[in-house]
């Protein structure tokens, strides 16, 4: 492992889907899972490719009920490659000796490369490696090179490719009682000598599907079709020392498209005028170097490795390319099937780190949740409620995708899921408008599409929100926090708690910034969406009221998660963790003992501290002012230590978060949390769940704690603030970033000094603020700074 490569070496049955998420490639507009190509779908491997956006819906049969669900769908399987000396069996991993195997992910060019040798007997061996891309530079391309070597023997080598239209999902085990198979109509052809094509649609969203390969052998390819596979067939004479190679290009293309009439059509033109496998590395290597110019990342030893892997993940799920598609966050990347790759509040994490270097993807991400706004209102109307309810869950479009009904699988029972009362995703949206459009300064987004989403959610949160005579406050009820081990009160007999501070704080927030932006709008343009959205003349005051008057429970000089959580009972987390070991999914354990996590002082991850990360101290101290609370030092410190020793962390959001947290509060285990975020994948500190997808959201989360974390990075008012966290275990570091059409912003900070350089350009000065004094930089100035102790 090092900063440009990422590898494994020998092979482990046991590891090898944790290897094949890690190791996947993509492009931001379809991913394929590491898998090896001579390997099919079973208990060790899984092949898997995900079209961004690509959704089909099934009904299922679930312990009685009809269950339906929509799901990231697993398009035909493109890597099949597998081989064999003449007359004996296929050689596998599984099947033959393997004397030898690597796989080394180069991150700078995005190529896995694979090295195996297996022992054929007699002191024979074939020897093989793999190079395999998805392209970067034309997002429809794909490519694998093979080249073969025998080793003390002169024989022929059969080899067949394939298309392989008979997949399914069924990469999660939890999920293997639901229908799986999306794709029905397969059908496959020969489109010219050495090109074979596959066609299919999806069975409930009947998006068509196309696919076409083109395989290049130093000796006659013949088709063989054998539907659901394309096939094609060669035969390799080798001799000791001399290597042949087969080279496979294949080209993706689906109906949801823009710019074509076919997709089959599209894909057979794209793969037979596809270049040669070294000229399509030559340009696929020059789009990954564009990438990684505009995400610069300086950060030394082991945590500068994770976080360039990170950062290669975020940006083959997330990249330009994306900026064409409808599509959202997709919380467990195109890395496999886990959460059916839905869209949840993930993108509060991502965006962030996008918005000041793929400003044009992060819009497109916001786009898709403007997109849905009307499906967001009918479900708030559908609850009685004005504005927009964004659901929990969002898939292709936009109604709430949260499954009713969740495995416990160490219970083995199917229990009710009430995860769709997290209706704080709604703040997350907000958040991440106000945030894109504070770092790119896109005033013609924010006064159009940005404004109407945000003053949608503010309409829904003041409708939410009911007075209460005794309080004097306004309660926010029949919610679910960050914390999903918190559904209900003890023995309740309906789900949903009350006046959950997080949604609540957060909910008083967006009242205030849609108040702002209202204000703020030029008053042609204010005019226009008051007309649309029918704003009645009394509502900015009432939001601006509610705002201020949303009750926050406290209990014994802490924050309340949520009212009456003070009241629960106590855990024994010395006992449950000496029976347990790893009681991360502390709900699953107690449930399987028939008991329910409801009744406890018990947390997930962070709920009440997920304030801490959003807002830097000095603005959530505005904030609880501004709700008549007084937030001083100690009771912030005294509501994080209360909750840490709380918190099983059972979400890989959660380390993150308290590092973040901790980072802020200029606390020296911050580090410790930290470094739990950055193993959270790569050592699957969730134990298996790696294997099912990435972590998106911990993933880009790293990168923005580098980004805005350490250095007390804000982007407000029109200006850069500074506020560097000291932390000795990484005491040097730099990146570049991208500010409101300055491209290429280099800041670097070692040992108390920060560095600061704007490229040259024809744009107006950047205006930098920083604890104790503001600066003003000119482009092409650079500016060093000696920063104080405070």
């Amino acid at each position: 492992m090092t900063g440009r490569t990422w590898g494994y070496a020998g092979y482990r049955p046991a590891e090898e889907r944790l290897r094949e998420s890690l190791c996947t490639l993509g492009n931001g507009y379809f991913a394929t899972r590491g898998a090896l190509p001579e390997c099919t779908a079973d208990d060790v491997h899984y092949p898997g490719t995900y079209a961004a956006g690509c959704y089909d819906r099934l009904t299922s049969e679930v312990a009685g009920r009809r269950v339906e669900n929509e799901d990231l769908v697993n398009l035909p399987n493109w890597l099949p490659l597998r081989f064999r000396p003449a007359g004996r069996q296929w050689l596998t991993p599984d099947s033959a000796t393997v004397l030898d195997h690597r796989q080394t992910l180069r991150l700078d060019s995005g190529l896995l490369e694979r090295r195996t040798r297996y022992a054929l007997g007699d002191g024979r061996a074939l020897s093989l490696r793999q190079q395999r891309l998805v392209h970067m530079g034309d997002p429809h391309v794909a490519a694998l090179r093979t080249d073969f070597t025998a080793e003390g023997f002169t024989g022929d080598l059969e080899i067949e490719a394939a298309l392989d239209g008979a997949v399914g999902n069924t990469g999660v085990p939890r999920y293997r009682d639901l229908d799986g198979r999306h794709l029905t109509h397969v059908h496959t052809g020969t489109a010219e000598p050495g090109t074979v094509w596959l066609r299919c649609r999806t069975r409930t969203s009947d998006i068509r599907i196309g696919m076409a390969a083109r395989l290049t052998a130093p000796e006659p390819v013949t088709d063989a079709h054998d539907p659901p596979h394309a096939v094609q067939r060669a035969t390799l004479p080798l001799a000791p020392g001399r290597t042949a190679t087969i080279d496979k290009i294949i080209a993706l293309h689906t109906s949801r498209d823009p710019a074509i009439s076919d997709p089959l059509q599209a894909a057979v033109d794209r793969a037979g005028g596809a270049p040669g496998f070294e000229d399509l590395l030559v340009s696929h290597r020059t789009a990954w170097d564009q990438l990684w110019r505009r995400a610069e990342l300086d950060v030394p030893g082991e945590a500068g490795a994770i976080l360039r892997l990170h950062l290669f993940h975020v940006l083959q799920t997330l990249s330009p390319h994306t900026a064409e598609l409808d599509v959202g966050v997709p919380a467990r990347g195109l890395h496999g099937e886990a959460y059916r790759g839905h869209v949840f509040w993930d993108e509060l994490f991502v965006l962030p780190y996008l918005n000041l270097h793929f400003p044009e993807v992060s819009r497109a991400l916001l786009h898709y949740r403007h997109r849905r706004l009307d499906r967001a209102r009918a479900a708030a109307r559908a609850v009685g409620r004005r504005g927009a309810l964004y659901p929990w869950q969002s898939g292709s479009d936009g109604r709430e995708e949260t499954q009713r009904l969740h495995l416990n699988p160490r219970s083995g029972r199917w229990l009710p899921d009430h995860t769709h009362l997290q209706h704080h995703v709604g703040s997350a949206i907000a958040y991440n408008v106000w945030q894109y459009c504070e770092a790119s300064g896109d005033a013609e987004f924010l006064h159009t599409k940005g404004a109407e989403t945000l003053l949608q959610i503010a309409r829904f949160w003041a409708d939410s929100a009911s007075w209460d005579e005794n309080l004097g406050r306004h309660r926010i009820r029949g919610v679910v926090g960050p914390d999903e081990y918190h559904e209900a009160y003890p023995d309740a007999d309906r789900p949903g708690l009350d006046d959950n501070a997080y949604t609540n704080v957060a909910a008083a927030w967006v009242l205030a910034r849609a108040v702002e932006v209202l204000r703020a709008l030029p008053e042609p343009r204010r005019r226009e969406l008051v007309e649309r959205i029918a704003l009645d003349d009394g509502e900015p005051d009432r939001w601006d009221h509610v705002s201020r008057t949303l009750h926050v429970p406290f209990h014994n000089g802490v924050i309340s998660q949520f009212e009456g959580y003070g009241d629960l009972a106590e855990l024994d987390w010395d006992d449950y963790r000496g029976r347990y070991d790893d009681i991360r999914r502390l709900d699953r354990i107690l449930e399987a003992e028939d008991d329910s996590v409801n009744r406890y002082k018990a947390s997930k991850q962070a709920d009440v501290l997920m304030l801490g990360y959003l807002f830097a101290p000095s603005e959530l101290q505005r904030l609880f002012s501004r709700l008549g609370h007084r937030l001083d030092e100690k009771t912030w410190q005294r509501t994080v230590d209360y909750y840490l020793a709380r918190t099983s962390h059972g979400s890989t959001l959660s380390g993150l978060v308290h590092g973040w947290v901790l980072a802020r509060c200029r606390r020296t285990e911050a580090w410790q949390y930290c470094q739990e975020a950055l193993r959270g994948d790569v050592a699957d500190l969730q134990g298996g769940t790696t294997a099912e997808g990435i972590h998106l959201g911990a993933m880009a989360g790293t990168l923005d704690l580098v980004q805005r974390g350490l250095p007390g990075l804000e982007t407000r008012a029109g200006s850069l603030w500074l506020d560097p966290v000291p932390l000795p275990e990484l005491s040097s570091y730099g990146f570049s970033i991208r500010y409101r059409g300055h491209w290429g912003i280099r800041v670097r900070l070692t040992s108390g000094r920060l560095e600061i350089a704007v490229p040259p350009s024809g744009l107006p000065p950047i205006d930098v603020q920083l604890p104790d004094r503001a600066i003003g930089l000119e482009p092409g100035e650079t500016c060093a700074l000696v920063l104080t102790n405070h």
